[in-house]
Parts: C-alpha cells; structure tokens; sequence
C-alpha cells in the first residue's frame, strides 16, 4: 500500500469518526424524529395540494384587528367649536349707536373664544351661542341677536381653530406637531403631507388614529392603494406613524443571516427569500428551505383545521415549478424562522478537498524524500 493510499484511508476513517464541523445542519439532521408518535414537533410539506388547507389555519402571533373608517364627504365649511376664537367687526351708521361713536361707524372685538358652552359674549347682547355652526352660520346669528338692540348693525366675522378644532400629528413624520383643520373635508393623507410626510425608511409604516377614546389602524400601503380609506378628518384626532413591528428570522445557508422586517402586509415563502439574499450556491440545499412556526396551544388541531402540534415545520422544494409556485403563495407569519439548510454535498466536497490536499502534501513529501536519496 503506497504513502498517499495510507493517508487517504486514514483521513476518511478519521472524518468518518469524528464527523465535519457544519454551519447548518442537513434536511435529514433536522427534521430527524418527525416520524416518532412522540414526536414534539410536525412537518407539513407545502404544495398546490395542501395551500388551501393551511390559509385557513389560525395565525400564530395574530394582531388585533383595529379597523378604520371610511371617508365620509361633507360640507367643506367648518364648524366653530368650543376654544376657537372669532374676530368682529361690527358697522353701524346709527348716530346713537351703543357700540360706536359718531365719528366712528365701526368696532372691532379681537379674539373672542368660544367658550366651554359654545358661546361667545357680546356688550349688551349677552351670550350668542355659536358653536357647531359654520363661521357664516355663526355670523348671521350675531348679527340677528345685535339687530334686536342695534337695528342697523352689520357684521364680519373671521374664525380661527383652536384645540377641538385641529389634528395632533404626534409621532412618525417629518413635523409633528398641531395642525388646524381649514375645512371639513381635510383629509388624512393631507394632514400627513403638511407634517413632512412619511419617512421613506420606514418599515411597512402603519398609521394609527386615536378618536373618541378608540384607536384604529391602517398600513400605509393599504392606504394609499384604497382612496375610499382616506378618511375625513375630525377635531381632537391624534396621528401617530410607527413602522410595522412584525418580522422573521433567516438562518443557514442563506444570502444572509438577519432579523428582516416586514416591508408589506403580506409576505410569501418566495418573498422571503428575495429578501434574504436567496441561498448560498456553494453550499445551500434548494429542495430543503424550512420555516419553522410556534403556535400557540389554542391553536392545535386533530381534524387538519389547524397545526397538529404547537412546533410545526414547513417544508418547500425550490427546484420544482410547484414547489415555487406554492412559495408564492405560502405568507409568512410574525416571527416565523427561515432555514435554509445545508447540501449533503458539502460533506462530501469538503472531504475531497481535504483528500486533495493530503496527495498535495504527500507528493511534496515524496519529491523531498527522493531529493534527500539523490
């Protein structure tokens, strides 16, 4: 038996022995046990066959559904409410006039605030009650209360938004802040363009409303595709932006190892993989992607409703025109781990590399040993 034989034998008897170091394991490693009754874990292939089944499975981390409201169109007018202030300019030409002067046909009354009961007070007219009205509705109502004790009195009125009659943008854009609603039918998506907008590096953003007591939650995609959901502004509204908090890990033999985000609502198998970089060519298992899901204990089934046990493990073969169809299909949920495993060819080259170098180095040893006899 020559030297190189020898060190070959012995190299794979070793490596036999003792087994590779791998960054990932095999299909085979991992899903070893499904089979056992006593298994804790369930593997589900994922096919055109069973995709119909698993969309009506629970999801595993659901997120309440918080709903929205619709646009509704109104009158653009606004309506005055309590905290706004009106200014007035009251004319009249009558020399004996309560309110002015004879050389003065005009007064003016700055900043009246609408008071907590919707009223504003005028000298010798007492409270005029003008909440809920627009400012031309509001107008005509001072003045008919004014012509009871000043028969030719003539009003303007400008009106100005206070508190309960503007939107708090409080978080997620550019310029947070107040900002007056001008009309009645300010919308939403207006109020996000006057706070700068949403920032473009946020993930999947999602908009929160906060109404009467009552949030409400729409992603910003879900948004703008869907102009019926843009809806009507209303005094005391908060907004608030923050990025979707829902993601998925990748691990193995992937493009990357990260924690990645949602960057829209819905997610595929096939998505994911796009996002992590597809698989490592030299080293990656095509036929083996794994996503690994935890279900909550509500969630477990017998009757194929649902997850047959808590830990399930979702198989997808990438080389197959079905098996990428289905990936297309197959979302990923919150949390959900994507596994790409290792070819059980990796082994294998290692080895022969290994074996390589080992005939490398032994055909060094051998031209030294026959320099040495020469």
């Amino acid at each position: 038996m020559s030297y190189r034989t020898l060190l070959a034998l012995t190299l794979i008897s070793l490596l036999g022995a003792c087994g590779l170091p791998q960054d990932v394991g095999e299909e085979r490693q991992i899903l070893k046990g499904a089979d056992d009754p006593a298994a804790t874990f369930a593997v589900q292939i994922v096919t055109r066959d069973s995709l119909p089944m698993l969309r009506d499975w629970p999801n595993s981390h659901p997120i309440a559904n918080l709903g929205w409201i619709k646009r509704s169109a109104t009158s653009s007018d606004p309506l005055i409410e309590p905290g706004d202030t009106v200014s007035l300019m009251i004319w009249d030409n009558d020399e004996t006039s309560l309110l002015s002067s004879p050389a003065q046909n005009a007064i003016q009354m700055p900043s009246l605030k609408v008071s907590s009961k919707g009223t504003v007070f005028l000298p010798y007219a007492d409270e005029v009650y003008i909440a809920k009205m627009t400012p031309d509705e509001a107008r005509q109502a001072i003045q008919g209360k004014l012509i009871t004790i000043i028969p030719s009195a003539q009003v303007q009125l400008q009106f100005a938004s206070g508190s309960n009659n503007s939107v708090e943008l409080v978080s997620g854009v550019a310029n947070p802040g107040v900002i007056p609603l001008l009309d009645r039918n300010t919308t939403l998506t207006t109020i996000l363009a006057l706070g700068g907008g949403i920032p473009t590096g946020l993930p999947n953003p999602q908009i929160n409303l906060s109404r009467d007591g009552k949030l409400y939650r729409v992603s910003a995609e879900t948004l703008l595709s869907n102009p019926l959901l843009d809806t009507t502004m209303r005094g005391g509204d908060k907004v608030f932006v923050e990025a979707d908090k829902r993601y998925f890990l990748s691990l193995g033999a992937a493009g990357k190892e990260a924690v990645v985000n949602f960057p829209r609502d819905r997610v595929t198998a096939l998505d994911a993989m796009s996002l992590i970089g597809g698989v490592n060519q030299s080293s990656a298992n095509p036929r083996g992607i794994l996503i690994l899901r935890n279900y909550p204990d509500s969630a477990v089934r017998t009757d194929g409703t649902g997850p047959s046990r808590d830990r399930m493990v979702f198989a997808l073969d990438l080389t197959s025109a079905d098996g990428l169809f289905s990936a297309g299909e197959f979302a990923i949920q919150d949390r959900d781990l994507v596994l790409v495993t290792q070819s059980d060819l990796v082994n294998t080259k290692t080895i022969f590399g290994l074996i390589g170098s080992i005939f490398g180095l032994s055909n060094t040893v051998d031209s030294a040993i026959q320099n040495q006899g020469t």
